[in-house]
């Protein structure tokens, strides 16, 4: 019985180390073609020699005689691709699209903080439009709200999610952390995984970055939903913050996107860390579709006793983002029955 047992957990060994060589293998094939230096046709070239080479030691581990020479020759060859990834670097220097080309900076000076190109541009489709960028203080002491923007394109799992914060006057400044991609480049989740793209805090009036979405985004359309954050005024500051030490620190030192790791809300739900009390981590926010129900589940969300759908239904903003269009009071038309469902934090 002890020899049965023996075996079983050889066994069991030999086929998650199988399973192993076979995925570094294809990370190393995808890694390669994707990133991988020099020309197109260089890339193709390194990525099947690649995958030829950890094939046959993949066949060659098959085999008793051979098994662990096959995985010492893939510790070498892994080990060489793992080196030459790690020295792959983020830069700001780069033939950027135009709405992702400047970069947002902050000069702090205690509670007044003075944000550097803030984007606004005027849109005539999603592809056509001016450039424009303005500077503007802002004052945390009179921060009053902090909202959640969630923008849905191909079903209920999969949402763009970001920050805008309110302000005494009107006055509101939305963050959004996205992709910096080249001219020419597409987006891509599988890209994405691979050092494609680097990243940036798109810092822009609500006129830019919310309008852009309700109304000229049509292939495919987006809804858009805003909820009101519950907390304390003084978590909302410290996020503030938070991101304007975010930016400055990617002015100086560039990060890469990453897919998984360092998208829209896995960099939010870091950035709230700062905060005591932050969210907790879920499935929920990999799915960032599901990032509101599950700040409603755990009672940060501004409600005023409406149950999730009805606060979703409130939280709709389409309809009242297009009929305010350009308008200068466009963030506080948009927000009309969010108000009406929720008060600011305080």
């Amino acid at each position: 019985m002890k020899r049965t047992g023996t075996r079983f957990i050889r066994s069991a060994g030999l086929v998650l180390l199988g399973l192993l060589l076979t995925t570094a293998g294809s990370w190393g094939v995808l890694a390669l073609t994707l990133a991988g230096p020099y020309s197109d046709t260089v890339r193709s070239i390194l990525a099947a020699v690649f995958g030829i080479v950890s094939l046959a030691m993949l066949i060659a581990f098959c085999f008793r005689r051979w098994r662990w020479q096959a995985v010492a020759g893939h510790f070498v060859l892994f080990s060489v691709l793992v080196t030459w990834w790690f020295g792959i670097e983020p830069s700001n220097e780069r033939d950027w699209q135009t709405d992702v080309a400047v970069l947002p900076y902050a000069i702090i000076e205690g509670d007044v903080i003075t944000v550097h190109n803030i984007r606004n541009f005027d849109y005539r489709s999603e592809t056509d439009y001016t450039p424009a960028y303005y500077d503007k203080r802002f004052d945390l002491r009179k921060l009053e709200a902090v909202d959640m923007v969630v923008s849905y394109w191909m079903g209920p799992a999969i949402a763009h999610v970001f920050l805008s914060f309110s302000f005494e006057g009107g006055d509101n400044l939305a963050v959004s952390i996205e992709t910096r991609k080249e001219k020419g480049e597409d987006y891509s989740s599988i890209k994405g995984f691979f050092r494609q793209y680097e990243l940036i805090y798109v810092v822009a009036d609500e006129r830019d970055v919310i309008r852009l979405r309700t109304n000229y985004r049509h292939e495919p359309p987006e809804d858009v939903y805003i909820y009101r954050i519950a907390g304390s005024i003084e978590d909302g500051r410290r996020l503030f913050l938070e991101y304007m030490h975010e930016i400055n620190a990617l002015k100086i030192k560039p990060k890469f996107y990453n897919t998984l790791t360092t998208n829209c809300t896995t960099s939010i739900w870091l950035n709230t860390r700062v905060n005591p009390k932050h969210p907790p981590f879920s499935w929920k926010i990999l799915a960032s579709g599901y990032v509101p129900q599950l700040l409603y589940e755990h009672g940060r969300l501004k409600t005023n006793g409406l149950s999730f759908a009805e606060l979703q239904q409130k939280s709709h903003i389409n309809g009242r983002a297009q009929a305010a269009d350009g308008a200068m009071d466009f963030s506080r038309r948009i927000r009309e029955e969010i108000k009406n469902a929720a008060p600011a934090i305080h």
